[in-house]
């Protein structure tokens, strides 16, 4: 038997896994004791909360229907001025300050903020919980980004229209190029404008590390201001994320806390330079290096995408973290967008429904193609397989398909493939045709071919014509990949029983091409 042949791939370590596989989860767990002592002190503290919360609303709500009577927040909008602003600032914020105080938390400000003129825009993470609006109390209400629902809430609705958002519309087509120049507008206005503050990650973790960040805030080019925020409390109570404690639950659990600590710390300036005044992307990556360093988490390339690809993982009953895929950088290196990942998506969850905690093994892989497990299909595995646990999940499986299978798609290797199975060269396939080259090929005598034949012919004529081939691998390209592989077994097998001259011959003749296949893989890979 030839020695099994050594087939090493390279990784390219940015495709590596993350350092935080899930940062979308909260994990707390409440034990018997903790959820004794939350009943106790939540007997006591929540009502006395809720009555204090209640009275604070009951004087913020008028105060904001004056400070924002007969002032527009569409059109030709201009910066609050003279006493709107100084109830804005003043009031309000003292108002705010006194509802937080009310729910229990304890605020601790490290660091100095700068004004509007050396620093428009407030840049904030990680964004971890409905909670984090109290930054927009401590930081003395700045503008921020908002829905326009948001605006016809009951009570908070009138709240936020104190902050003259920049206004967000899922209705308008439009919607985020006009807010882009908004932010730039009033980044731009030299002071005219209070800062402006956003939370660049655009959706909530659970502050294990800062996600990707999106590039709104950076685009204008002008100097940002990181702040940081931490919860940092014995028990999390505060993390709202697509997969934990709801809303109400976080609510009463933070509310039976004897207090909540919440520090906001506000780091220097960063003053871009013009290499990333021309790269918004540049710019946000190395803001987001400056806070992670100073919160001393990693980053990921996780963003708001993958949480749209969990929900979708939950809908076809795969485990939600199966959708996880860090969509920045798998788009980017792999040209992807999103609607290609979630067709992968449903593609992989066809092939997974049966596995437990969606990942595949080997015997699954096999099982959905329909073939046995031989050498060349634990191959194709292996190259699937990037951190060789023996599964494959559904990141790996996106790599797997984009970078192996659709490049060895070509017609080509179609064509190549629909000739070795067409002995007799009609330009049809037959049924014995079809299973006689497999059985050859994958070493196993009494293998029946009918299922995947009939799956290829589609329209039932008993033979498969080039047209229907083409169509079943263009649906289905890890065959191809499969078939490019068993060739390179075959050349290999066929090289190692060649006789020491021709073995030479054979090295010498290929060492070109052997070059150029191992460029190619580390240029795909």
């Amino acid at each position: 038997m030839p020695p099994q042949r050594v087939f090493a791939l390279p990784r390219q370590q940015s495709l590596l896994l993350p350092a935080v596989i899930n940062p979308f989860v909260q994990d707390t767990k409440l034990t018997s004791a903790t959820i004794i002592k939350c009943v106790l002190l939540g007997i006591f503290l929540v009502p006395i909360r809720a009555i204090l919360m209640s009275l604070v609303l009951m004087v913020t709500w008028p105060v904001a229907v004056i400070i924002t009577l007969n002032h527009p927040l569409k059109g030709a909008v201009e910066p609050m001025t003279g006493w709107r602003r100084f109830m804005c600032r003043r009031v309000m914020a003292a108002l705010g300050r006194a509802y937080y105080f009310s729910m229990g938390f304890r605020v601790v400000v490290k660091g100095k903020q700068v004004d509007s003129s050396e620093a428009p825009i407030l840049a904030v993470a990680p964004h971890s919980t409905f909670f984090d609006g109290i930054v927009c109390i401590v930081a003395g209400l700045p503008s921020t980004v908002s829905r326009v629902e948001n605006l016809a809430a009951p009570i908070f609705g009138r709240l936020v229209r104190c902050l003259q958002p920049v206004l967000v519309s899922r209705k308008d087509p439009d919607s985020r190029k006009n807010t882009i120049q908004e932010i730039e507008s009033r980044a731009k206005s030299g002071g005219h404008w209070p800062q402006v503050l956003i939370f660049p990650e655009g959706t909530c973790t659970n502050r294990s590390c800062l996600i990707t960040f999106k590039q709104g805030a950076f685009i204008p080019g002008v100097p940002v201001q990181p702040v940081i925020m931490r919860y940092p409390n014995k028990l999390d109570t505060v993390s709202w994320t697509w997969q934990g404690f709801s809303t109400k639950t976080l609510l009463l659990l933070t509310l039976s806390q004897l207090y909540t600590t919440v520090e906001i710390e506000f780091l220097p300036t960063h003053n871009p330079t013009e290499e990333e005044k021309k790269s918004p992307h540049l710019y946000a990556s190395r803001v987001r290096e400056t806070m992670a360093q100073a919160l001393g988490v990693p980053v990921t390339d996780h963003t708001y995408e993958d949480c749209r690809l969990m929900i979708s993982a939950g809908e076809l009953t795969l485990p939600m973290e199966a959708g996880l895929v860090e969509f920045t950088k798998i788009s980017r290196k792999l040209n992807l967008k999103w609607d290609n990942v979630k067709k992968e998506l449903d593609g992989f969850a066809a092939m997974a429904s049966s596995c437990k905690g969606g990942r595949i093994t080997i015997e699954e892989f096999a099982a959905f193609l329909k073939l046995p497990v031989n050498p060349a299909l634990e191959e194709l595995f292996a190259l699937f397989d990037r951190n060789g646990d023996g599964t494959i999940d559904f990141r790996e499986y996106v790599i797997g398909v984009t970078i192996l299978c659709r490049p060895a798609n070509t017609e080509d290797v179609l064509r190549m493939a629909f000739q070795l199975f067409d002995t007799d060269e009609d330009e049809k396939i037959t049924r014995e045709e079809f299973t006689a080259l497999l059985r050859s090929a994958l070493c196993v005598s009494n293998l029946n071919m009918a299922k995947l034949f009939k799956e290829i012919d589609a329209d039932g004529s008993g033979f498969i014509t080039f047209t229907e081939f083409q169509s079943f691998a263009t649906a289905h390209p890890e065959y191809a990949k499969l078939f490019t592989t068993y060739l390179e077994l075959q050349r290999y097998q066929a090289i190692q029983e060649a006789s020491p001259g021709d073995l030479e011959l054979a090295g010498q003749t290929s060492s070109g091409e052997k070059e150029e296949e191992s460029t190619s893989d580390k240029k795909d890979d």
